[in-house]
């Protein structure tokens, strides 16, 4: 079920507000509602994985819990075991047994596992919390707290990443509040605003991104289609996830939830950190400081901190996907990241245009393989980068949303600006252009082919 689908906006979110609110008095009834409605979203795409999910939940609150009756180290650490046993199973037992078979000589013959959708975003969820645990945290929660955390059905398959003690507290606070009916407005306006992100940009990019990518396999580009292909893919998936972290944290406020930001206007970095700084915001949280700074961060010097920052980022890479070409994204990332520690270490400035053109273009250039299914395609699109093939024409026709999208990316004010800051405040007139970008919104998702969010596949 997706966010931006018809069932979803008319047939799964109405009732679920609906029965959510009249339990609001409960705290128990509306963690209920909530549990229910997450396994039921979860379980549309494949109901064999809930008790995965499920499971997960029930053994990381239990051994949280038992760590705290009696302090065990072996306790967490079995459940980071388990949740990162359960994620290599899945997503990358084939990717393991594929190159170990390469180094041996023989043939691999791929198990097909089918990977459980969001179960990379979750796991980690579970993961923090057991670390926070045996470093001291002593937050005890209840078994119906903690599987909400986990499940909770906005942030579920692709974030935000949020931490137990940023929302757990949360629940227990009345939604039937004097702020209720600004943060279903507000909610509501952020959720449709992400929703135009997805179908109006992200998707109609899509097709004609695809095709110069499927074309790049066969042969290599000429700069227009290279240079097509790669800035159009850097707004897909921009719009394409910012719209998805929109809907999210517009979903969480309808209910009376606030999740953290996603993302603050990436493609304005004027730095390789800026960007990462900027962008999806809770895994670089998460990357930092339960990797980055347990490495050792930058406390041992100039070459220790840049060995720290690739390893991070290698494994960043990595954790989005099974492949070689998530690790050289990741590993291209992390070799900027410490260039530009090491930049700051000796004192040296770039001017801010300068910074940021320098950034971007960087940037760009990275997607290339993270997007290619394989070397040969990515080989292909940066050849044509350079201009191999010499510029001529290319074929794209919806190049006119690329103009649209770089514009937004780099000149317009960020969703959470408008809808959730100063920009927008709740009045009656604003129901009439809402409710028409609503019935817009909906009739363009049901007259094209659904395109799952990209980050569903990680």
């Amino acid at each position: 079920m997706l966010f931006h689908s018809q069932l979803f906006v008319l047939g799964f979110l109405p009732p679920v507000l609906a029965l959510y609110y009249a339990a609001a008095a409960s705290h128990r009834w509306r963690e209920i509602v909530l549990i229910t409605a997450s396994l039921v979203f979860y379980g549309w795409w494949d109901p064999r994985y809930v008790p995965l999910l499920a499971g997960l939940a029930i053994v990381t609150w239990g051994l949280g819990r038992l760590h705290l009756r009696y302090p065990r180290a072996v306790l967490p650490v079995f459940g980071v075991v388990l949740n990162l046993g359960a994620l290599a199973w899945f997503k990358y037992a084939d990717f393991l047994g594929a190159n170990l078979a390469w180094l041996a000589g023989e043939r691999w013959t791929p198990l097909h596992i089918v990977l459980p959708l969001g179960i990379s975003f979750f796991v980690f969820q579970k993961v923090s919390y057991l670390i926070d645990v045996k470093r001291g945290d002593r937050h005890e929660y209840g078994l119906l707290d903690f599987c909400l955390f986990v499940s909770f059905f906005p942030q579920l398959i692709a974030g935000p990443l949020v931490r137990h003690n940023e929302i757990i507290h949360q629940f227990r606070a009345n939604p039937r509040g004097p702020e209720v009916w600004e943060n279903l407005s507000r909610g509501l306006a952020l959720f449709l605003v992400g929703m135009g992100k997805k179908l109006w940009i992200a998707d109609t990019l899509a097709p004609s991104v695809d095709a110069l990518f499927a074309a790049a396999h066969a042969s290599v580009p000429n700069a227009a289609a290279a240079w097509a292909a790669a800035g159009g893919y850097a707004l897909q998936i921009y719009f394409d996830f910012s719209g998805y972290s929109d809907m999210a944290i517009g979903l969480a406020r309808m209910f009376g939830l606030r999740l953290p930001m996603n993302f603050d206007a990436p493609y304005r970095a004027v730095s390789i950190r800026d960007f990462w700084r900027r962008w999806h915001m809770t895994l670089s949280r998460l990357l930092r400081d339960y990797l980055y700074i347990p490495l050792g961060g930058n406390r041992h010097g100039a070459a220790r901190q840049a060995l720290n920052v690739v390893l991070t980022m290698l494994l960043g890479g990595l954790w989005h996907g099974a492949n070689w070409t998530f690790v050289i994204w990741g590993g291209l990332h992390g070799l900027a990241l410490a260039g530009n520690g090491l930049w700051h270490r000796a004192g040296l400035r770039m001017p801010a245009l300068l910074g940021g053109a320098l950034t971007l273009l960087f940037v760009v250039v990275a997607w290339v393989p993270f997007r290619a299914p394989d070397w040969t395609t990515a080989g292909h699109l940066l050849a044509g980068l350079l201009g191999v093939e010499g510029l001529g024409p290319v074929a794209f026709p919806d190049g006119w949303m690329i103009w649209v999208g770089t514009a937004i990316a780099l000149l317009g004010p960020t969703s959470q600006e408008v809808t959730l800051g100063r920009w927008l405040r709740p009045t009656p007139w604003l129901a009439v252009p809402i409710g028409i970008a609503a019935v817009v919104l909906l009739l363009l998702a049901g007259g094209r082919l659904q395109n799952a969010f990209i980050y569903f596949q990680f």
